[in-house]
């Protein structure tokens, strides 16, 4: 391995940093030891500097195998599953990282293990995808959490769309859509138990509006009016005698002095016309 040498500035205090040409594929043994001397060197270098994210990302990357040790008791999940559960916990790694202190008196791999295994199941705690959503969603969102928490703990407030669009090489559109499929990973029971004020507890599906068939039959009714209008008198009085009065076809028969079978003729012609108006009408 080579070295570099790193001036830092008003906090200036020259160190040689190794430089790792494949930081993924340090061994475990040698990353607890290079990682020591990153750690230290990260502490004095300027946030925001070339020199401070090229010697944050050589920790990350070193300290990915940490990241699948961890990642191994959740080996039961498919491969698909595996490759998530890796890139969340990276995600603890990440805060590990930035919120070590070289003054604690502890291994930073002890202090780490604890944010990885946490971010884990926070994910499979938060992140059960309640519908579907398609696996190129799925993916935008863990990248979405991941620069949302590299962001915020760069700049210590949390970022913008548009600066969130910049790190993940995605338009603000994208990134809104991965915020909106966040909202597929959990459901909530229409019996939850819900505060309705004075009234005390209510369920949810006491919230939620259902369908008003009546609002259908006020349609047809205004839709109907003009199509009854044009039927001739004896039409409209036999519509009447059915279905306002409700009397049966042998008493509208005695009414107007003609067969049931009459009836039901004129009956069916008026209401055939009827449902051709009403149809072309809509």
């Amino acid at each position: 391995m080579t070295a570099t040498k790193i001036t830092t500035g008003v906090h200036a205090r020259t160190a040689e940093l190794p430089e790792i040409a494949e930081p993924a594929k340090v061994t475990p043994k040698d990353a607890r030891q290079l990682t020591r001397i990153f750690l230290d060197q990260l502490a004095v270098l300027e946030e925001g500097t070339r020199q401070y994210q090229d010697a944050r990302n050589t920790l990350i990357e070193m300290n990915v195998s940490l990241v699948r040790y961890a990642a191994a008791r959740f080996r039961s999940r498919n491969q698909d599953e595996m490759e998530d559960i890796v890139q969340v916990g990276t995600i603890g790694l990440i805060k590990a990282i930035d919120r070590f202190e070289l003054t604690r008196e502890v291994e930073f791999t002890s202090f780490a293990v604890p944010y990885i295994v946490g971010e884990i199941k926070r994910f499979f705690r938060d992140t059960s995808w309640a519908v579907h959503v398609p696996r190129r969603l799925q993916e935008a969102r863990i990248q979405l959490a991941k620069a949302t928490e590299e962001l915020r703990s760069r700049l210590g407030r949390t970022p913008t769309v548009k600066e969130l669009s910049q790190l993940m090489s995605l338009s603000e559109e994208e990134v809104d859509e991965a915020r909106l499929a966040s909202n597929g990973y959990t459901s909530s029971s229409l019996d939850a138990a819900m505060n309705s004020g004075d009234d005390g507890e209510a369920a949810l599906a006491d919230f939620i509006g259902a369908d008003d068939h009546a609002l259908e039959l006020v349609e047809d009714f205004n839709a109907l009016a003009p199509l009854i209008a044009e039927l001739d008198d004896r039409e409209r009085r036999i519509i009447h005698m059915r279905f306002v009065d409700e009397l049966t076809q042998a008493q509208i028969g005695e009414h107007l002095g003609v067969s049931q079978m009459h009836v039901s003729r004129l009956l069916n012609r008026t209401l055939t016309k009827l449902r051709a108006g009403m149809l072309t009408t809509r």
